[in-house]
């Protein structure tokens, strides 16, 4: 594996999951706090996706921080998710540079032609700045409510991935699949590059389809969880194994949360201190999601400034 030299990390601000700071049906809301972001100097803005949650979301038990990142089973069903390509859309409208991570989107849920026909717009509204991390969900009443099968859900989105390609690089297009079936369709406009805009791959493991998918269309690796090294030798020698590369990877990391009790924030400057751990396997952008460090949302623009001004000091 190849050691990439450390440069300024590349930060990520989650801006869904905030409920403990920020009233969930404040929409426009979330639209200033991505133009704080920019202003600050992050990279990248996220907006993760679910479009129902059902009674098995805390089937895990609720998390014991209500500050803390949203994970399978831990979840109150009452929490809210707006649309990720709507409120990136309005984002892409208020901003300029930075980056817009649809992260995760739950594609199966969706027709691909459909999903296709609004990620080229976005794309092109945010003038090439949209990425997305297709992904599959972990909950299953997600899928029973939508009449999805289960079951199915892996190989229905590579269907997704394989029609996304055709119809975003040409016009007219054809698709018969073991889903999806359709002939001579023009999807227009086209996003702003032929392959569409750039696409991470993550979750729980390395597996097969994760590695396929990461060699046939990834830009970027975002794990579920800490990434160690032998985890990071196994994804390269994977991927290299598949005819791919690890050094093509934009290789995404978080940072170390550490709660000093449950009805209080976590320190930032130890969260992190996991940075440069990560950036000695390759990691290069980090994601931050605020209302873990901070519980009012007038202190979120500071916040966005120091978490830059501590990040720069480690390069410096």
């Amino acid at each position: 594996m190849t050691t990439r030299p450390a440069a300024t990390p590349r930060m990520v601000c989650v801006l869904t999951e905030n409920w403990t700071m920020t009233d969930p049906r404040d929409l426009r809301g979330i639209v200033r706090m991505a133009q704080e972001a920019e202003d600050a100097g992050f990279d990248m803005v996220m907006v993760s996706d679910h479009v129902l949650l059902g009674g098995s979301a805390g089937s895990q038990g609720r998390m014991a921080n209500p500050r803390d990142y949203a994970m399978p089973g831990n979840q109150d069903p009452f929490t809210a998710w707006p649309s990720n390509i709507v409120l990136l859309s309005a984002i892409a409208a208020a901003t300029s540079r930075i980056r817009l991570g649809a992260i995760a989107l739950i594609a199966p849920l969706r027709h691909p032609l459909v999903l296709a026909h609004d990620l080229a717009a976005l794309d092109l509204l945010s003038e090439g700045r949209l990425v997305i991390q297709p992904t599959v969900s972990w909950h299953r009443d997600e899928y029973d409510a939508l009449g999805v099968p289960w079951e199915k859900r892996g190989r229905i989105l590579d269907e997704h991935l394989r029609i996304w390609e055709q119809v975003w690089a040409e016009s007219p297009a054809s698709f018969e699949g073991e889903f999806f079936r359709f002939s001579d369709v023009y999807i227009e406009p086209k996003p702003t590059r032929p392959e569409g805009p750039a696409m991470w791959f993550g979750g729980e493991g390395v597996h097969p389809a994760l590695v396929d998918r990461l060699v046939r269309y990834g830009s970027g690796y975002h794990p579920l969880g800490r990434t160690s090294a032998d985890d990071v030798a196994a994804l390269s020698a994977s991927l290299s194994a598949a005819g791919g590369s690890l050094d093509d990877l934009e290789l995404v990391g978080g940072t170390r949360v550490e709660f000093p009790a449950d009805d209080a924030v976590a320190p930032l400057a130890t969260a992190l201190e996991e940075i440069p751990r990560q950036q000695a396997l390759g990691f290069t952008t980090f994601v931050v999601k605020p209302s873990i460090f901070i519980d009012r949302r007038e202190d979120h623009a500071a916040f966005c400034h120091e978490v830059i001004a501590r990040v720069s000091a480690m390069s410096s």
